[in-house]
């Protein structure tokens, strides 16, 4: 006995009906597949992973990231303007040499322009002394390069008299690679300027006879 042909119609809609559930089933795995994308491609710039010692992975937050490279700028700041502002007669040459790899160019321009201008030379002359007494720094961390601006109080020793004065000084700063002990914080401060510079105190050392 023969096996009768089945309705062609029939054969048709059932194909099609086995296509457009193949297409549908692509269609759904893709947007799956993309939203799943999008859901590791958050948690991953959300967190950060270290491997601990007994080698299970720990999800370090952003938070904390930004939260430790702000400790890490204020003390870069403050390093830097420690080590820049901070001299004397007899450990300016020092002082300076570290003070400059904090920074790039815009601070090796301020300096060669400080010496041009004979600040150091007066420094030696007369044996002053550039003593720090504060450094407050604000930095803005949510995009780099990171804007920064720092007031710092520091006072000039000249024997008898001493003047105290208030700096501001703003610039960027960058990340690079780690440089112990010359750069510990992997920071570089550009675009570095001194915004403005007033006397704010002056002190007359008494003479008792």
């Amino acid at each position: 006995m023969k096996t009768p042909y089945k309705n062609i119609y029939n054969i048709l809609i059932l194909n099609r009906f086995i296509v457009l559930a193949v297409v549908i089933g692509a269609v759904l795995t893709c947007i799956l597949s993309i939203l799943m994308v999008i859901k590791l491609h958050k948690e991953t710039v959300d967190n950060a992973f270290v491997v601990s010692t007994d080698g299970s992975v720990i999800p370090l937050k952003l938070v904390s990231q930004q939260e430790n490279l702000k400790v890490e700028a204020l003390s870069h700041l403050e390093l830097f303007h420690t080590y820049f502002y901070g001299i004397d007669a007899s450990n300016y040459e020092k002082n300076l040499e570290k003070a400059l790899w904090l920074g790039n160019s815009s601070v090796d321009a301020l300096y060669r322009q400080k010496k041009s201008d004979g600040v150091y030379n007066r420094l030696l002359q007369y044996s002053l002394v550039q003593r720090i007494l504060s450094i407050e720094s604000k930095v803005d961390i949510q995009n780099g390069p990171y804007r920064f601006e720092t007031k710092t109080i520091f006072e000039i020793n000249r024997g008898s008299i001493t003047d105290t004065y208030e700096l501001i000084t703003t610039g960027n700063l960058i990340k690079v690679d780690r440089n112990f002990p010359k750069n510990t914080h992997g920071l570089l401060i550009t675009n570095f300027f001194e915004k403005t510079l007033r006397k704010i105190k002056t002190n007359k050392a008494l003479n008792v006879h």
